[in-house]
């Protein structure tokens, strides 16, 4: 497919990585029980290896040794970002056991030796506080419960990497709020080229600059139910 050589060229990826991003797409099209309606090769290139692969751009991403994608479901970015990242351990953290034994069966086919499927939710997961370079999410929540998720499971220096679509102004306070609350930086948001379907795309990245406050994970639920926001952390 000359989509695969344009991101191959793109992102300095090998043969290997690419026949794994090949066995990626040939799981999501043969499972009708795949956890995303975009399944048909063509499309899922786009919407899913291309846009996983966008998180390349970001430095600390290709120097993670330690990776953990929470809310991973179909295994994007996780399982593409292992793929390209072959010196990275990732950790696909997932609550949900259906999406979780989709990607234990589609990491196999890909071949891919240095993933774990951890089927827990983020504020559950006590074997990942403290030990990731870099935590990934796409399409999993809010920018302030997403900051409450990672800033446990960081490493000093460690970033958050959110992909997100257009968030409102409010949901960018929210998530800078929490993360004055939570020892991380304000966002640095990183725009990203279009693409079909999503014409507003952006990464938001929060650095891990201090540490993280007794309480902190919340109990499972907590982040969500009740956000940290601009309103109540002033």
């Amino acid at each position: 497919m000359k989509r695969h050589d344009e991101l191959a060229a793109q992102w300095g990826l090998s043969p290997v990585a690419v026949a794994r991003l090949e066995a990626f797409l040939a799981g999501l099209a043969a499972d009708e029980h795949a956890p995303t309606t975009v399944r048909d090769p063509e499309r899922a290139v786009e919407a899913h290896v291309a846009d996983a692969l966008d998180g390349l751009a970001v430095d600390a991403v290709r120097r993670a040794r330690e990776i953990a994608d929470l809310g991973a479901g179909a295994g994007v970015p996780g399982l593409v970002l292992a793929a390209a990242l072959p010196t990275a351990h990732v950790a696909l953290v997932e609550s949900a056991g259906r999406k979780c034994a989709f990607m234990d069966r589609v990491a196999a086919a890909m071949g891919l030796d240095n993933v774990d499927v951890v089927p827990a939710r983020a504020e559950a997961w006590s074997e990942g506080l403290g030990s990731c370079d870099v935590v990934t999410a796409r399409a999993l929540a809010p920018l302030p419960v997403l900051v409450e998720y990672a800033a446990p499971l960081l490493r000093p220096e460690g970033v958050l990497v959110a992909w997100k679509g257009a968030p409102a102004r409010d949901e960018e306070a929210d998530g800078d709020a929490a993360a004055r609350v939570l020892g991380m930086s304000s966002a640095e948001r990183v725009p990203l080229a279009a693409r079909p379907g999503a014409d507003r795309r952006s990464l938001y990245l929060y650095l891990k600059v201090g540490s993280t406050p007794n309480g902190y994970p919340r109990r499972p639920g907590m982040a969500r139910k009740r956000p940290i926001s601009a309103s109540t952390s002033s």
